[in-house]
């Protein structure tokens, strides 16, 4: 398994490289009547620890698939991941007013904007994704692909979870519920991300898409739960956004049903799950190890 210094030079790598792709899929210019160009390209710009492109880029990366051939699965799951923040954070949702240590987008612009941008972003996220000049592979391998991430990100996935965790606010959940919510909140898109970037690689198998599925579904996990224990122990500087607003909000989490430390263990156990179910891809998946291990040791 490549050490520490290398997988955060290929984390700094990877960021890069879908900053570069990003800024050249957003649009630049404004007409006098509205800025909604603008609205996206600060949401989605400025800032960001990229983990879902990363995702795409380390499956893919696993599965032998040119770095080229990623930047538009990239792009687009971090363009579905900006319009899901812009949404959570509007007054009707989660009301919040700091998003990666800036305003958010509804207080930098206004409520109308920040909606017409998540809109903006959601739809350019499926155009990138099935604009031919973006991508290569065949339109059938294409249109599997787009599927993919727009059940990750509906009623069966993002949506769904988010209309979830708004009508758990005040209430006891038990284990099996917050996960199931957080399974479609947090790990659909996450999943998506890795099936993404694995579907890259046109002749894949089932069998090697079972392996990954699984792997996605305790990395999602093990990422919420981490989540989760930052609102907790974190600070909103490092955080770049208010700490303690899950408790605040009175919504269910890890740490408030488990207590901290066996919600440390937890996500520790997922990760340790998520090793075994690539193990036999052998060092091939080294990367997706340390993206698992980068998940839940993470402070920010």
């Amino acid at each position: 398994m490549p050490n520490q210094g290398h997988f955060q030079t290929y984390l700094e790598h990877c960021q890069q490289r879908v900053n570069i792709a990003l800024n050249k899929c957003l649009p630049v210019e404004d007409p006098p009547e509205h800025n909604l160009a603008e609205a996206m390209r600060y949401s989605v710009v400025g800032g960001g620890k990229r983990i879902r492109p990363i995702m795409v880029y380390a499956a893919g990366a696993t599965m032998g698939v040119e770095e080229g051939t990623l930047d538009a699965p990239a792009c687009a799951v971090e363009m579905i991941h900006a319009y899901s923040l812009i949404h959570d954070d509007l007054p009707a949702m989660d009301d919040d007013d700091l998003r990666r240590g800036q305003p958010t987008c509804h207080k930098a612009f206004d409520e109308a904007t920040a909606i017409l941008a998540g809109d903006a972003l959601q739809a350019l996220a499926y155009e990138i994704l099935t604009d031919k000049t973006c991508t290569t592979l065949p339109d059938s391998h294409r249109l599997r692909m787009l599927k993919l991430l727009t059940q990750a990100s509906g009623a069966r996935g993002m949506a769904g979870g988010q209309a979830m965790d708004l009508a758990s606010v005040g209430k006891t959940l038990t284990l099996e519920q917050l996960e199931a919510m957080h399974q479609l909140k947090t790990g659909a898109l996450i999943r998506g991300s890795i099936l993404l970037g694995a579907m890259c690689k046109p002749d894949i198998n089932e069998s090697e898409l079972n392996m990954l599925n699984n792997y996605s579904r305790c990395i999602g996990l093990s990422f919420q739960i981490q989540d989760d224990i930052l609102d907790v122990i974190s600070d909103t500087e490092t955080l770049g956004k208010p700490q303690g607003s899950d408790q605040e909000q009175q919504k269910p989490t890890y740490p408030a049903i488990l207590g901290l430390e066996a919600s440390k263990q937890l996500a520790l156990e997922q990760h340790e799950l998520a090793l075994k179910h690539i193990k036999p891809m052998g060092e091939r998946a080294d990367t997706l190890r340390q993206l698992s291990a980068y998940i839940v040791e993470r402070d920010f």
